[in-house]
């Protein structure tokens, strides 16, 4: 029996950076997936998760500068792939990577990935997703074992072994990103990346050379302790899904376990930060 959603159609005014912090808010409600369009954003989430006040008290609303209206509709589980394939476009990170859908044609570049997004965040289109591309195409991954912690379609995985990695690990606590994660790794020839369903909870005892954590900053806050004592001497945390404004909290975590703030990429206020053990 299909899974029911509910699909709501935002119209935003203007569409930056109100959808960028209308993604961020409904995520925490529980939304699981979002297309952004000419005239601004669908967003999903499980008819059984929805409640009556689902969209009360976000703060985007209350924001003056923005016009932000909204219907919505059930929605079969089957029609995920044809809104995709819909508003899907090829991205082109730097000169050297292209994320790409199968239906999309192919471009020679060092590092080509097809995603089929489905249901899953991370096909190069958000900033957060492309800056975190932008860092691992700027490090020498060659013999490093990875973490993607929160791997939505797998793509930062896909490309870290692309890259030169060893052992790459790939973990989501999402059932569909997890099992999008799957094919994808499969359809890039990276089928001995190993993906896991679950959370923070499944690296007790593990260490990586690299971690790569794009999620959001609460979940980051809460497990960058974890993180780094997953973190060989000398390892790589790269963490985004936050904005500006954050990044003196995640750095201050991040330097109270020792940590060193390396760098960081901003796009549309949104930040991907290189730390250093």
């Amino acid at each position: 029996m299909s899974l029911v959603y509910l699909e709501y159609d935002f119209k935003i005014d203007p569409l930056q950076p109100a959808t960028d912090i209308l993604i961020a808010e409904l995520g925490e409600l529980g939304f699981e997936s979002f297309v952004e369009n000419e005239t601004g954003l669908l967003a999903y989430i499980l008819k059984s998760e929805w409640r009556d006040d689902v969209l009360e008290d976000l703060f985007v609303f209350q924001n003056p500068n923005f016009e932000i209206s909204w219907t919505s509709k059930e929605i079969e589980q089957q029609n995920w792939n044809a809104e995709w394939e819909k508003n899907f476009h090829p991205i082109k990170v730097g000169e050297k990577c292209l994320v790409r859908a199968p239906f999309h044609e192919a471009v020679a570049v060092d590092y080509g990935i097809v995603i089929e997004p489905k249901m899953s965040f991370g096909t190069g289109h958000h900033e957060t997703t492309h800056m975190m591309l932008q860092h691992i195409l700027d490090t020498d991954f060659s013999g490093k074992s990875v973490l993607d912690m929160g791997c939505g379609t797998g793509v930062l995985a896909i490309l870290a072994k692309k890259k030169g990695a060893g052992d790459v690990e790939a973990i989501d606590i999402d059932e569909w990103c997890f099992l999008n994660t799957q094919e994808n790794v499969e359809r890039n020839d990276c089928a001995d990346i190993k993906v896991f369903q679950g959370d923070s909870s499944l690296l007790d005892g593990k260490k990586y050379d690299v971690i790569l954590a794009n999620i959001n900053r609460n979940i980051l806050l809460e497990d960058i302790p974890i993180y780094t004592t997953c973190l060989k001497k000398g390892g790589f945390l790269f963490l985004s899904g936050f904005y500006l404004e954050d990044l003196d909290a995640i750095s201050s975590k991040c330097g109270a376990y020792g940590l060193e703030f390396e760098k960081n990429l901003e796009k549309n206020n949104w930040v991907a930060a290189k730390y250093v053990n």
